[in-house]
């Protein structure tokens, strides 16, 4: 397997206990923005999660924070077409971004859709990592190549999370890891570390969160 974007490693004791106490504290929604001046002030560090249509995102915030329903899951591609803004304790945002990458949206809401999605990212100096979540049934796809490579002109450092694990053989899983590598070597944005998650099983949900929880 090649050295390039290994697996994150486990946490170390104190950031494992740094991302505990923060998933274990307050939670709380705090608006859905379909505007740049609808963003809450830029008074924290923020973290965002892309991913495409059914990639897992609402699962994957559902089980780091502990909460059932916080993020909510739609079985209509496209129909949520906000940014939802959570508040992380009292000095995160988590926000939580539309899913891309829908056929059954109409064109004009997908187009602005992606001119929030840029703007956003060009344009909110307080976010410090985009999270982009990567299905390791299928790998990366030609719909996330896209929001890579506008990560890499926004010049906003991604991390690849990989989810459903849980959903593949080992050999399955192992083929996707070298696949996701291989895509992410063009990509200078990128963070060099994947994290290999199941919503289902909690595999890699304590190492995101540390991970978010040790952001500076």
């Amino acid at each position: 397997m090649s050295l390039a974007f290994p697996l994150a490693p486990e946490p170390e004791f104190e950031d494992h206990e740094a991302g505990r106490l923060l998933f274990a504290g307050p939670v709380d929604f705090i608006k859905g923005v379909v505007a740049m001046s609808g963003l809450p002030s830029a008074d924290r560090l923020e973290v965002c999660f892309a991913g495409r249509s059914n990639v897992g995102k609402s699962s994957l915030i559902n089980a780091l924070t502990g909460r059932k329903s916080l993020a909510r899951a739609s079985n209509t591609p496209g129909r949520t077409q906000e940014i939802n803004y959570f508040a992380l304790g009292d000095n995160r945002y988590l926000v939580d971004l539309p899913g891309y990458g829908y056929a059954e949206a109409p064109v004009a809401i997908v187009a602005k859709w992606q001119a929030l999605l840029k703007s956003y990212l060009a344009g909110r100096q307080t976010l410090r990592r985009a999270f982009v979540l990567v299905d390791t049934r299928h790998g990366v796809k030609a719909v996330d190549e896209e929001i890579l490579t506008l990560l890499d002109r926004s010049a906003v450092t991604f991390q690849v999370v990989m989810t459903k694990a849980d959903k593949v053989s080992r050999a399955e899983r192992d083929q996707a890891i070298a696949q996701v590598q291989g895509a992410l070597v063009k990509h200078p944005a990128a963070y060099n570390e994947l994290v290999v998650t199941s919503s289902e099983t909690g595999d890699g949900i304590e190492t995101l969160r540390a991970i978010i929880a040790t952001l500076v």
